[in-house]
């Protein structure tokens, strides 16, 4: 199996199964020198974490990571940083019902497809579980990345509920199980989601990520470009299924003199009046904040029967048993910014070694 690995100085691969052992990762090209401890990744890792709340998986994994390799005397050394992270919590005996059978909106009929061979328990190989190592990871790109480049995440759409752009406080998204920047939409999403899960149902969601404190100059004008990266990023991440930058799709609707984000000089430094591009101009960092956006859509395995076949080419009714989120666009805001931090530490790396 091929794909595996993302990035180009800034690289990692991931590796393990939904059920197997462990999942775990090598990240390789971080500088050397770096201040590295198994904390500084654990603390990334507990908000994505199953089980955190009633509004996510009740699979109680702790997540624990283990530094193998890569780390010396609490300082990177430059070698590969080798990741372990050991599956505590795992029920295969939940997915023997549907061994045969192929889910709705899963990968399961695709990945058989394929191979020819499929690992049904949770899903396996294409198991959102595979995106711990990504936050891990995430965390190292932070550290590569420095204090003055800071990444945050919200969760501003759950079905049709909204967040009030009155209302946006950042600090409300620590406060809530939700990553919501509004606190009286999150209590209408407690009831609403209460509603979805006791349904045996799902929903999707849209995640709103912004880095500020980025340089100008990450990113190249053609093939490498620092926005299509970041949608590959975005779109690599389970159950994604669109990434806008910036205005994104909205741009459509606007004129160009309101597209535009016009440009004064303040005190001897460029100033933009807006920021329609969110921060990438011809694939190249602006110095603006980069704004990303993506939806997610609703978790494929629900309990309500749904029409489907199996390996013998038979109709089936298929309702998957076992822990799954209502809505994986919460622990979907934690996964994005690590990609964010991902794709933003490569590019880093690249330009420097370019540009000095």
């Amino acid at each position: 199996m091929t794909g595996n690995s993302f990035g180009t100085l800034f690289r990692f691969t991931t590796w393990g199964e939904s059920h197997g052992p462990a999942i775990g990762g090598v990240i390789d090209g971080v500088p050397p020198g770096l201040a590295l401890n198994e904390a500084d990744i654990q603390v990334w890792l507990d908000k994505r974490r199953p089980g955190s709340s009633r509004f996510t998986t009740q699979r109680r994994e702790a997540d624990q990571v283990k530094i193998l390799s890569g780390v010396f005397e609490g300082k990177t050394t430059g070698a590969p940083i080798s990741l372990l992270i050991e599956n505590t919590d795992a029920r295969s005996k939940d997915y023997d019902a549907i061994k045969d059978q192929f889910r709705p909106g899963h990968a399961d009929y695709t990945y058989f497809k394929k191979y020819g061979i499929r690992d049904y328990r949770g899903g396996g190989r294409a198991s959102a579980r595979e995106t711990a190592v990504r936050v891990a990871a995430g965390a190292i790109a932070r550290k590569v990345l420095g204090a003055g480049i800071v990444i945050r995440g919200a969760l501003v759409q759950i079905g049709p509920h909204k967040v009030a752009p009155d209302r946006w406080d950042w600090k409300a998204v620590g406060e809530n199980p939700f990553f919501c920047p509004d606190a009286k939409m999150a209590k209408e999403w407690e009831i609403y989601l209460d509603e979805i899960r006791k349904a045996g149902n799902s929903v999707g969601a849209i995640i709103h990520l912004e880095a500020t404190g980025v340089p100008v100059g990450l990113g190249a004008p053609a093939y490498d470009k620092l926005d299509a990266d970041l949608a590959k990023a975005m779109m690599s991440i389970n159950a994604v299924k669109g990434v806008e930058i910036g205005a994104g799709f909205a741009a459509a609707s606007l004129l160009g003199d309101e597209n535009a984000d016009e440009m004064r000089m303040e005190k001897g430094e460029v100033t933009f009046l807006s920021n329609q591009a969110g921060g990438v101009l011809g694939g190249i960092s602006s110095g603006q904040p980069v704004v990303v956006r993506f939806a997610v859509k609703p978790t494929s395995s629900i309990s309500l029967a749904k029409r489907s076949v199996d390996r013998k080419g038979k109709n089936v009714d298929v309702a998957t048993k076992g822990r799954h989120d209502p809505c994986v666009g919460i622990r979907a805001v934690p996964v994005g910014e690590a990609m964010l931090a991902n794709v933003l530490a490569d590019h880093l790396l690249r330009h420097k070694a370019q540009c000095g």
